[in-house]
């Protein structure tokens, strides 16, 4: 199934006084970027919940967001730091002494201040890792859900598109068969103009043709065209990431159709190669939103 690379999903878990809240959200990027953000004291676990990510997402800027509270009764205690304490009080006396401000300094304010007071957090990784799998798990179901109910959307839309442009390259080849019978018609009338006669050399005028069909002629590439459309199409129908395919082929079917208009010396052609081009730079901006 088809998904696009923007997404998001959240889950909220909790287990005897432990609370975990998970987002999951994410944006085009050309590689799989995974970033996460969560306490400190998690950071222990921080590879396995990578690894649980990446399986589930091959491609896109994906950012992580694990918010984890402990309310449970636990052994854990406060470290008092009195060191930085007495540095706080001391500045505060002297910022008192320099503005003129009154000192009122209590017990209340210096514990507010940062780092002076610190829980000691001890956590069991195994437990915590199996508790958030749970929620990582229901965030990952939404943002996978979500991803591939805007990929279906692109696909229809591609799917459209893709047939357009088959369309029309059925016509340059409708076109493309009489080019070089229009082409003799027009020499031998130019040449009748210029020599002022209706005798021309007819292997003279064999060998121009030789050359035009030659230097015109677009039945290869036309050929790759038809082939890169019908692997395109075949693509979509695939259940594995197809972003970075999907992007070559239409490089490939984009250089198809540019050697097609510098070939084709016709304006039929040339009005549809312009249509093609317009609806490969539509596939190619859409397709820079698929996984």
């Amino acid at each position: 199934m088809i998904r696009s690379m923007t997404g998001f999903g959240r889950s909220r878990y909790e287990n005897e006084g432990r609370e975990y809240l998970i987002e999951i959200k994410s944006i085009n990027h050309k590689y799989s970027d995974i970033n996460i953000r969560m306490p400190r004291v998690l950071n222990g676990i921080e590879h396995k919940i990578r690894e649980e990510v990446s399986s589930k997402i091959s491609r896109g800027k994906v950012d992580v967001f694990i918010d984890f509270r402990d309310y449970s009764p636990n052994d854990n205690s406060v470290f008092f730091n009195k060191e930085l304490a007495n540095q706080y009080v001391k500045g505060l006396k002297e910022l008192a002494e320099e503005t003129g401000v009154d000192n009122k300094i209590n017990v209340i304010d210096i514990s507010k201040m940062p780092d002076v007071l610190k829980r000691e957090d001890e956590v069991d990784e195994n437990l915590i890792f199996e508790e958030i799998k749970i929620g990582l798990k229901d965030a990952l179901d939404k943002f996978i859900e979500m991803r591939s109910f805007e990929g279906n959307k692109l696909k229809v839309d591609l799917l459209n598109r893709i047939v357009s442009i088959s369309e029309k390259i059925n016509e340059i080849s409708s076109f493309s068969a009489g080019l070089v019978e229009e082409y003799v018609v027009k020499l031998e009338a130019r040449i009748k103009e210029l020599l002022k006669t209706d005798v021309v050399d007819e292997n003279r005028l064999a060998q121009e043709i030789v050359i035009f069909s030659d230097k015109s002629s677009i039945e290869e590439e036309l050929t790759r065209l038809k082939s890169h459309v019908s692997q395109f199409e075949n693509i979509l129908k695939t259940s594995s990431p197809m972003g970075k395919k999907l992007d070559f082929l239409i490089q490939e079917m984009n250089r198809e159709i540019n050697t097609i208009g510098s070939k084709a010396n016709s304006l039929n052609i040339t009005n549809l190669v312009v249509d093609v081009k317009t609806e490969i730079e539509n596939i190619r901006e859409q397709i820079q939103n698929i996984e």
